[in-house]
């Protein structure tokens, strides 16, 4: 062990203890400054928001539509972005309003502990509102 130690300093490195449980303790030669440097990027990297999908219709019920929000405010406390859908087909896009009245009953019954990153917006057949956590 003393070895191993002297072998790691005289080469400016670490001695890391990998598996103190094993017969003969397993120990590593490693900067470990450096290590410590890279667990804490990939953990940061991790912690990163993701923006899940939800897609609804001009004509949802009201059943269906409550399991969707209910499925946005898991999507918004496990800390994700969520993104509504709404695609048209057909002759629905003539009546655009009918479906801006379903995000605003989204958004009248989501709780209050989330912010609408983007408004709803009619873009070609679809319309988009992307609603985060207000936590961030």
């Amino acid at each position: 062990m003393n070895e191993a130690l002297q072998l790691a300093r005289g080469k400016g490195f670490d001695l890391v203890e990998v598996a103190a449980n094993a017969a003969p303790p397993v120990c590593r030669i490693m900067d470990y400054g450096k290590y410590k440097y890279q667990m804490g990027k990939k953990s940061s990297q991790r912690k990163s928001t993701d923006v899940k999908e939800m897609k609804v219709r001009p004509q949802i019920s009201e059943h269906d539509l409550d399991l969707k929000i209910r499925n946005i405010r898991r999507f918004l406390d496990e800390g994700d972005k969520a993104k509504v859908l709404m695609y048209f087909r057909g002759r629905e896009i003539v009546r655009p309003e009918i479906g801006m009245r379903v995000f605003e009953k989204i958004k009248n019954t989501l709780p209050g502990k989330f912010t609408v990153e983007q408004q709803p917006k009619l873009e070609g057949n679809h319309i988009t509102m992307v609603v985060a956590p207000s936590g961030k």
